[in-house]
């Protein structure tokens, strides 16, 4: 079967987003530019995000201490050895908010690694209140001349969950966010957690008809995952009824409901973590790899005859059905 993106794959694949767009395989390396954050400095909070611990996700390789080609070149030398057929590569932008500084030093550091010439694009991880009209008219002339994605880190669409998180943004910010950025002709990419606390399954369903309403090009899910040295941690352990882990046969099934439920051009790069187990703090499906777990949600997808976009009800974003 070949479904509406174009492939025999019952989701909307990354791999097969890129080899549409690119023809071949791209690689995507993470950098680290030494950025940091709104709701750690002050300006909005201190503290941060109550589930945040950035070193659970970023590689051994990604230092700021290390310049911006540096880490290009050590982490194309590692793609190398581990993916032989990568050539193209897209500097990811992932540690903090990667918008939050002044738009001379965006312009240096994007430029810097724009110039590698085996680097076709970036992807910029920020947060919704780190961007403004300059910022988005910058990112809006790159990338008439490269690719380039400014991926939001929404979390959730519930006010009431992301207060609880201490995230320091409500969902309408991240929604403006989101609609000027596509609305310049931006690609424009999303994360959420799903099963932060206070949130039910119910919940997670019915948010997707929310996200299916955001001009989005990629989303991200992830579990719900607890890291040692996070305020999560310690409100764990001192109200563990207020958190609900599921393991990863019920995760993959909750999380098919939404994806029938997905609109079909949302690409998704991820729909599940992984992190080092030495930054595991709560319950958790050890050491399962990002591969495993996309070989085991194909199976299921195609055990239940399921794919995305099979209960879509045909609504999107103004202009995109």
């Amino acid at each position: 079967m070949i479904y509406p993106w174009g492939d025999e794959r019952p989701y909307n694949s990354y791999s097969g987003y890129f080899k549409r767009l690119f023809g071949g395989r791209v690689q995507k390396l993470a950098v680290n530019a030494g950025f940091t954050c709104p709701n750690r400095d002050g300006r909005v909070g201190t503290g941060g995000c109550t589930f945040c611990n950035n070193d659970a996700f970023t590689p051994s390789y990604c230092k700021p201490a290390k310049s911006v080609s540096q880490q290009i070149a050590e982490g194309i030398e590692f793609h190398r050895n581990r993916y032989r057929s990568a050539e193209r590569y897209l500097v990811y932008f992932q540690s903090f908010s990667n918008t939050y500084a002044p738009l001379d030093t965006l312009r240096g550091i994007y430029d810097e690694a724009l110039a590698e010439p085996a680097v076709v694009g970036i992807v910029v991880g920020t947060r919704p209140d780190c961007v403004d009209e300059r910022v988005l008219d910058y990112f809006a002339e790159l990338s008439r001349r490269c690719y380039v994605t400014i991926e939001y880190g929404i979390e959730s669409c519930y006010d009431s969950t992301l207060a609880a998180v201490n995230r320091g943004h409500d969902f309408e910010c991240a929604r403006r966010a989101v609609e000027r950025t596509a609305g310049r002709g931006i690609h424009t990419g999303a994360h959420f957690i799903l099963g932060l606390p206070g949130e039910s399954d119910d919940m997670l369903l019915e948010q997707t008809s929310v996200i299916n309403s955001l001009p989005l090009t990629t989303v991200k899910f992830h579990q719900l995952q607890i890291f040692r040295d996070t305020p999560m941690a310690s409100d764990w352990e001192r109200h563990p009824e207020k958190y609900r882990f599921k393991s990863l046969p019920e995760y993959m099934d909750m999380f098919i409901g939404i994806l029938r439920r997905l609109r079909p051009d949302l690409v998704v790069e991820r729909f599940a973590g992984e992190a080092p187990p030495r930054y595991h703090y709560g319950p958790n499906w050890g050491l399962v790899r990002n591969e495993q777990l996309w070989t085991m949600l194909e199976k299921r997808l195609l055990e239940l005859g399921a794919y995305q976009s099979q209960d879509w009800n045909g609504e999107g974003p103004a202009g995109v059905m």
